[in-house]
């Protein structure tokens, strides 16, 4: 079984999810080995919450999991990429299929693309 380096950004790597069916980029979360082997054991991305600080599986409040199809680890074995099916159309916790739904112009000025899908206030009542 391939042996992800844990050592490097204090025990959390960077995984990237992406929509199976689009090829669209969704999120960049991190997770830690206990989160790697969760999501092995499972088939739905698991992460680790940095703002909370705790095993996290996406989609386990909101019902917006993912699915997972394939998995590609990169070349130093510190970045993961998760090729997901996305239940329910929205990845972002604000409601947007993508959490990269900020199109930034050279200039710097701010375009939101896409619309909400959902809202964030009646899912997790904040």
């Amino acid at each position: 079984m391939i042996q992800l380096d844990f050592s490097k950004g204090d025990g959390l790597l960077p995984a990237i999810a992406q929509d199976a069916a689009t090829g669209k980029i969704l999120m960049l979360a991190y997770i830690n080995e206990a989160a790697w082997l969760k999501t092995l054991e499972t088939g739905e991305a698991h992460y680790w919450s940095r703002s909370r600080q705790e095993l996290w599986h996406k989609g386990g409040t909101s019902g917006h999991v993912q699915k997972i199809k394939e998995i590609y680890s990169d070349c130093d074995d510190d970045t993961v990429l998760y090729v997901v099916e996305q239940v329910g159309g929205a990845a972002c916790h604000t409601g947007y299929a993508s959490c990269f739904h900020k199109k930034v112009s050279p200039g710097g000025d701010v375009t939101i693309v896409g619309e909400k899908l959902f809202d964030p206030e009646k899912v997790y009542g904040k």
